[in-house]
C-alpha cells in the first residue's frame, strides 16, 4: 500500500521500495554496493553509538561513510541520552548529507541492551519518546525514520503504540522487523502485528523478518498493507534477491535466469575487490583472509562448499582467490 512521504520520494503512487537492512559487520560500502548494482532501492549503514561520533572516532565515521551512487541513504545511529543523540544527529547530517537518518530501536545485541538502547528502550516508551524528539528537534530538515522490533518479549508487544507516538512526533517512515528482543534471530517474524503497525499509521511501514525470495515478498506485501520491504540476512548469501523479489512483483519472475556456480563466483569476487578497495588503505594489507565470512555466504549452493569453505581459508590475495575460482569452475564443468 503506497502512503504519502513528501521528503522520502522512493514511497508514493506505483512504488513499493526495497531496503537492505543495516546489518553489523555486513553492509560496509563494498556490500551496499554489491546490492544497489542487484537491485537495492534504499541503503541503510550499519548503526553506529553516537557517543563514538561525537568523540570524532575514525572508526565510527568510517561506518557511516558512503557513496553518491547509493543514495537514496540514510545513516543508523543509537544511544540512549536524547541530548547526545540529538548532537550526533546533527554532526552526522552536517558531515554526510545523507537522505535521511534512521534511529535503531531494534537491535538485540547484548552490549547495546546494556546501555539501554537498541531494543532495550521498547522496555521504556517515555525515554524512547524522549529521544526521538530531542533527534527531531535537532535535525528539522532531514527526513527522520525509525526501526524497531514488535516489543521485548510476547507479554510486551509495543509496536502499534511505539509507532503511532513516532507518527505523532515527526518521524516518517518505520521499518518494523516482526520479532521480539528475546526472539533475537530465532523463530517466526510475526507480520500479523506488522500489519497491524500499518493499518494504524498513515507514514509508510517497511516490515522486516523472513524475506527469503520473490514468493514470500509476494505474500508479505499482498497481506500486511506496508509500502516497502527489508532485506538483511537472506542477502547475505543471496544479493541477487532484489532482483528476484522485483521479477515477482512485475509477475516476470519466470523471466530470471538461474543464477549458477560461475555467477556465484563472479559475485564473490566482486566483493572482495569492491570491499579490498574499501578496507585496503586502512588495513595496509590487500589479504582477503579476514574477509572469510562476507564469502563464505556466497558459497552456499555451491558443488563442494563444504570444502571450497575450507579451501577459501589458504587464499591469500585475489589472485589466489581467482585461481581457486577457475579449479573449483573446472572442476565443477568435468
Amino acid at each position: 500500500m503506497s502512503k504519502h512521504a513528501p521528503r522520502l520520494p522512493w514511497f508514493g503512487p506505483g512504488k513499493f521500495p526495497l531496503y537492505l537492512a543495516p546489518m553489523a559487520r555486513h553492509t560496509d560500502v563494498a556490500f551496499r554496493q554489491l546490492c544497489k548494482e542487484q537491485g537495492a532501492d534504499v541503503m541503510v549503514t550499519e548503526f553506529v553509538q553516537s557517543e563514538a561520533l561525537i568523540r570524532d572516532n575514525a572508526k565510527a565515521w568510517e561506518m557511516v561513510d558512503f557513496t553518491e551512487t547509493q543514495r537514496p541513504m540514510g545513516v543508523q545511529i543509537f544511544g540512549a541520552t536524547p541530548a547526545s543523540m540529538a548532537k550526533a544527529a546533527r554532526l552526522v547530517c552536517d558531515r554526510m548529507k545523507p537522505d535521511f537518518l534512521d534511529l535503531n530501536f531494534g537491535c538485540p545485541a547484548h552490549k547495546v541492551i546494556e546501555q539501554n538502547a537498541g531494543s532495550g528502550l521498547l522496555r521504556c516508551p517515555p525515554l524512547l519518546y524522549d529521544l526521538v524528539k530531542a533527534v527531531k528537534d535537532s535535525i528539522p530538515d532531514v527526513p527522520l525514520t525509525a526501526k524497531m522490533r514488535i516489543g521485548w518479549d510476547y507479554s510486551t508487544i509495543v509496536a502499534v503504540e511505539v509507532a503511532g507516538r513516532l507518527e505523532e512526533l515527526g518521524v516518517e517512515a518505520i521499518a518494523v522487523h516482526g520479532r521480539t528482543k528475546e526472539q533475537g534471530y530465532s523463530g517466526a517474524a510475526h507480520w500479523g502485528w506488522i500489519a497491524q503497525v500499518a493499518a494504524a499509521v498513515k507514514i509508510p511501514v517497511i516490515g522486516n523478518g523472513d524475506i527469503k525470495d520473490g514468493v514470500s515478498a509476494l505474500l508479505r506485501q499482498s497481506e500486511t498493507g506496508v509500502s516497502g520491504l527489508m532485506i538483511g540476512r537472506a542477502a547475505l548469501g543471496n544479493p541477487w534477491i532484489f532482483r528476484q523479489i522485483k521479477a515477482a512483483l512485475a509477475g516476470s519472475a519466470d523471466e530470471l535466469p538461474v543464477i549458477g556456480t560461475t555467477q556465484r563466483w563472479d559475485c564473490m569476487l566482486r566483493l572482495a575487490e569492491l570491499t579490498i578497495d574499501v578496507h585496503a588503505s586502512r588495513l595496509g594489507s590487500r589479504d582477503v583472509r579476514w574477509m572469510l565470512d562476507r564469502l563464505h555466504p556466497l558459497t552456499h549452493g555451491l558443488p563442494g562448499s563444504r570444502k571450497l569453505r575450507d579451501q577459501l581459508r589458504h587464499c591469500l590475495t585475489l589472485d589466489d582467490l581467482r585461481r581457486l575460482r577457475d579449479a573449483h569452475l573446472s572442476a565443477s564443468i568435468a
